[in-house]
């Protein structure tokens, strides 16, 4: 079975090689991505969805239940065990790790991306960790895509577009948003936007939607097609609320980092998921509305069941108080955030996807509901909470194309389009005069891991080192006199020449222009020695060191010729022509159309 199952791919990759196969090949290829991460999510949705039922049939969000205090610690603890004595990797932050894939690994996603987060994240979320099952459906679809195309002998840049299109067909599984799927892709996995790159993503994106509708209808996490009409001067609410959640997706980003540094710190795996899924269970006792996804929140909140996020059984003395609604709007909106970092922090896996939607909601009515207490405006709260939702994703994700059209698709039409683009835009000018990055790409930017559009890092970064050391270089004794050097020469055709010792040990270099006025003089051949004439060359190169850091080296110093050294070892040298060759090669296939 498996020799026939060879035989298959073998013909497979034979027809793609044929002039025109391979770009029928892509296309063929990303309806099967879209229709497998299409699929994939719509599992994952319904297994989180019926395991989350089943262990808290009978819960009521507004009121306290001491099984709160016992369920997180449940989830992150079962989840840890899977993690770490069942795949025995990391695979928490998926979208950060499908960046770093592109970026650092050529693409390449492991095998038991295909299953493993979507396991843990069913895990993590029935037992109420307060995460999003997004960003795991993503990494799954991507590594779908990512592994198809290695089996199939695919290059790197169409393998980051299967990623993409794996990306997509997950997204607009979950959402039933193909638009805002496609966007997704390119804006935040950051893929160049070519035709190349955006039939195959648009086939992915369709058939993924389509999945959702045959599967689950209507039913895609929430659907609403009550939107109140949009006026012309609410245009400065709408401003105000852009403003606002900027400021908010500040806080969501780097809370979300502080929180989870601390969590870092803490030593043992299991000491620090019985600490967080204690705390995250207090939590969620105070706060029920907090456990999970969120999305019957939000559903209730759009529905005007507001008094649902008011705990009844601690607080139900203060329940018809006015202003201590505003407090717990307030207190749930700022607590996800808490509750989110603390999940994945102690091991818990989910995604930020979610947990950015139900915090726009709430800063959406937080932010109508004030503005309604002036005399002379009444803003609606439902637009309010969905366009609060575009303005925090756009913030944390530095993605407002995608937060516009996934509200303006799960909304059914595009009556708020104005207000959404209004407030999405200037929650994402507020938060990126802060964060240059958005919390997906910040820890890969600061280790200097992160490509984006940019073909120039993006081909330097498929580049190594190791693979253009030149070796052909004649090396000299440290010890050889100026006699033995010109008898190197003759057998030499570089004009460089590395000093060594007998354990190749790197001394410096002798440069044969330096010395052309003594090297002719037999009379001191013997007396004068390689020592005396070398001299140390700087900079010089790691084989591990990024090619973006060769390149800086040679545009710094204008040498033509840097030595390749490894703990203090001579390897040979990397040549300014060579690095320039393979760049210009691999740019043109980077960039074919």
């Amino acid at each position: 079975m498996k020799k026939q199952f060879q035989k298959v791919i073998e013909r497979v990759i034979l027809w793609q090689s044929r002039k025109g196969g391979q770009r029928q090949f892509v296309l063929l290829l990303s309806f099967v991505v879209g229709l497998l991460s299409g699929t994939a999510a719509v599992i994952l949705k319904n297994t989180v969805y019926y395991t989350h039922y089943f262990i808290t049939n009978g819960f009521h969000f507004e009121r306290e239940n001491y099984l709160y205090l016992a369920f997180p610690l449940t989830g992150i603890l079962i989840t840890v065990v899977f993690v770490k004595f069942i795949i025995k990797d990391n695979i928490g932050h998926g979208v950060s790790r499908i960046l770093f894939a592109i970026s650092k690994k050529n693409g390449r996603l492991k095998r038991h991306n295909t299953y493993s987060s979507m396991i843990a994240s069913t895990i993590t979320i029935s037992f109420g960790g307060s995460v999003g099952l997004e960003a795991p459906i993503v990494l799954t679809g991507s590594s779908i895509g990512s592994n198809l195309g290695r089996l199939f002998g695919l290059n790197y840049k169409t393998i980051v577009i299967m990623i993409g299109c794996g990306a997509a067909g997950a997204i607009a599984g979950i959402f039933k948003a193909p638009i805002a799927a496609l966007v997704f892709a390119i804006e935040v996995l950051m893929l160049d936007l070519t035709m190349t790159t955006l039939i195959p993503l648009l086939i992915s994106a369709a058939t993924g939607s389509m999945v959702a509708f045959f599967f689950m209808g209507k039913s895609v996490l929430f659907f609403t097609e009550y939107t109140d009409p949009f006026y012309l001067r609410h245009i400065p609410a709408f401003i105000a609320l852009g403003l606002f959640t900027g400021i908010t997706s500040l806080y969501f980003t780097r809370t979300t980092q502080r929180l989870e540094s601390l969590m870092a710190k803490i030593r043992g795996t299991f000491t620090k998921a019985i600490a967080g899924g204690i705390i995250l269970g207090i939590i969620i006792f105070v706060f029920p509305s907090l456990y999970g996804e969120g999305y019957e929140v939000l559903d209730a909140i759009m529905n005007g069941r507001q008094s649902d996020l008011i705990n009844e059984g601690l607080f139900l003395p203060l329940k018809n108080q006015a202003w201590f609604l505003f407090a717990v709007i307030l207190s749930i909106m700022l607590m996800k955030v808490a509750a989110m970092a603390i999940t994945t922090g102690s091991g818990g896996i989910g995604g930020i996807f979610a947990p950015s939607l139900f915090v726009g909601g709430l800063s959406g009515l937080f932010a109508a509901k004030m503005i309604n207490l002036l005399p002379f405006i009444q803003v609606s709260e439902i637009n309010f909470i969905l366009v609060g939702m575009a303005g925090i994703m756009s913030g944390v994700m530095h993605a407002p194309l995608t937060a516009i059209f996934l509200i303006a698709e799960i909304t059914g039409g595009y009556e708020l389009f104005t207000p959404l683009i209004i407030t999405a835009t200037i929650s994402y000018l507020t938060i990126k005069y802060f964060e240059p990055h958005s919390i997906y790409a910040k820890r890969l930017a600061l280790r200097g891991e992160l490509i984006t559009h940019h073909k120039d890092k993006a081909v330097l970064s498929m580049m190594s080192v190791k693979d253009l050391i030149e070796t052909n270089f004649s090396t000299v004794h440290k010890d050889a006199t100026l006699g033995d050097f010109v008898k190197v020469v003759t057998r030499s055709q570089r004009n460089v020449f590395p000093v060594i010792d007998d354990e190749m040990n790197f001394y410096g270099v002798v440069f044969i222009n330096n010395i052309r006025d003594i090297i002719f003089d037999r009379e001191i051949y013997d007396t004068t020695y390689i020592r005396d004439l070398m001299y140390m060359p700087s900079p010089l190169v790691d084989p591990d060191e990024t090619m973006e850091d060769v390149a800086k080296k040679f545009s710094e110093s204008e040498n033509f010729n840097l030595p390749v050294i490894k703990n203090g070892r001579y390897l040979g040298f990397v040549s300014r022509a060579q690095v320039f060759s393979t760049y210009r090669k691999m740019l043109e296939d980077f960039s074919e159309e």
